[in-house]
């Protein structure tokens, strides 16, 4: 199992703009129509890596704890597909569904969207506030495949109840780790 950790995108940063397919609906989703009224969370993952398999039912009800408070979420896969067929936009939908995801699962095609992250590994977190400022990044907690540390959510949650209350979050934040994004070789 590789171990990549987030390339921590500076606090502060915009959230880069998008327009992707939602691989349930078929429908074209933009940043703007996804993002919530007090923060939205965007999150690359993908079906098969071991990190994010660990924590779909914790993403899942981070989800539903949020997502009536204003947060808006959504899941983006950027991987390769050529060479990692089971990534692809039918077994997207497919994992959505058998995962229970209330969130539109993207599908990144071009890549371009991971890069204008710099997403590094699956998962890798993003909470924006109302303004789409970034202001948190790193890991959902830190539970990891067999460290035996339940997921909780914990960093995320402390980062979603600061934007909230209207408060700072903490700048100290933990890189997540999990593997690498599969890149297309040109």
């Amino acid at each position: 199992m590789a171990r990549t950790p987030s390339n921590m995108m500076p606090l502060g940063t915009k959230a880069p703009d998008f327009s992707l397919s939602d691989t349930v609906s078929g429908t074209d989703m933009t940043l703007d129509e996804l993002s919530g009224t007090a923060g939205t969370v965007v999150m690359f993952i993908c079906n098969h890596c071991p990190f994010v398999k660990h924590v779909n039912a914790g993403i899942v009800a981070l989800a539903k704890d949020y997502q009536d408070k204003g947060i808006g979420f959504v899941a983006i896969s950027s991987n390769d597909v050529e060479n990692y067929p089971q990534d692809g936009p039918e077994l997207m939908k497919e994992n959505a569904l058998q995962e229970g995801f209330t969130f539109p699962y993207l599908y990144d095609e071009s890549q371009e969207v991971a890069t204008s992250y710099d997403a590094a590994c699956t998962p890798d977190f993003y909470l924006f506030d109302s303004e789409l400022k970034l202001v948190y990044r790193g890991q959902l907690d830190a539970s990891r495949p067999e460290n035996g540390i339940p997921v909780t959510g914990m960093d995320m949650r402390n980062a979603l109840e600061a934007v909230l209350a209207g408060k700072q979050v903490e700048p100290n934040q933990k890189p997540s780790i999990g593997c690498n994004i599969k890149w297309k070789v040109a």
